[in-house]
């Protein structure tokens, strides 16, 4: 493992991450506790949280948000704007109005498959899995799991064949 990107580009904040060989990191990037396989490409603009594990040949484009609890394999694609939540039940405050912490919440997993491709702005909901070769429309909302191979598009994401 590297111990930092491949590259250098100014303003970008990188605190504790695992580099995978070749890795590029473009600048004005927030990562930090996280893992990053060989020769992924992260653009712009992009956060990964604590936690996170993004394999090898990723690309990752501009404005992304990659959550803790997401792991991609690899060869995924998640194009500009892509989010990904954690959390069901958001909430700033307990029900007492006390400002919520850890305890007071539960981190929902993500995983995104083998060479699965996520189009420009969709927003992935906590507690799915994406299968291998998914492709999810630009723009959809994935609510629930996407088979492997399986084409999903719109709000919630669904099959075409579904719309």
């Amino acid at each position: 493992m590297a111990a930092e990107p491949a590259n250098d580009a100014p303003y970008r904040l990188i605190d504790d991450v695992t580099f995978g060989e070749g890795v590029v990191v473009s600048p004005f990037t927030n990562l930090y506790g996280c893992r990053i396989g060989d020769e992924t490409r992260v653009g712009p603009y992009v956060e990964i949280q604590r936690g996170v594990v993004i394999g090898a040949r990723c690309k990752i484009q501009s404005h992304a948000f990659i959550c803790s609890g997401v792991e991609l394999e690899d060869e995924v694609f998640v194009g500009h704007g892509t989010l990904f939540i954690n959390d069901k039940l958001p909430r700033a405050t307990t029900d007492s109005g006390a400002l919520k912490g850890e305890p007071d919440w539960e981190l929902q997993r993500t995983v995104v498959e083998r060479s699965a491709a996520l189009g420009s702005g969709v927003v992935v909901l906590g507690g799915v899995r994406i299968g291998a070769g998914a492709l999810v429309g630009a723009g959809a909302v994935v609510t629930n799991d996407v088979a492997a191979g399986e084409t999903v598009m719109g709000v919630p994401a669904r099959a075409s064949a579904d719309r």
